[in-house]
């Protein structure tokens, strides 16, 4: 998939569990798990809204656009 979710690398500059973020944003463990591992197909605004206020960090330090490499 091109586009990235960085939610590890911000949780680990910030020193914030998982438990601690599902517990500050309001989502489940589950679904902050499927959105960590990039499983996740979509996000709410408000969720990464939530999760930028939390974390003190911009959309684009989550998820990034890599893009495919052509063959």
């Amino acid at each position: 998939m091109p586009i990235i979710v960085n939610l590890d690398v911000m949780m680990a500059k910030r020193k914030m569990s998982l438990n601690e973020l599902s517990d500050k944003v309001g989502l489940t463990l589950s679904n902050l798990s499927i959105l960590k591992t990039g499983k996740a197909k979509a996000i709410r605004f408000s969720t990464l809204e939530a999760i930028c206020k939390v974390l003190d960090c911009q959309p684009a330090d989550i998820l990034e656009y890599v893009g495919e490499t052509k063959k």
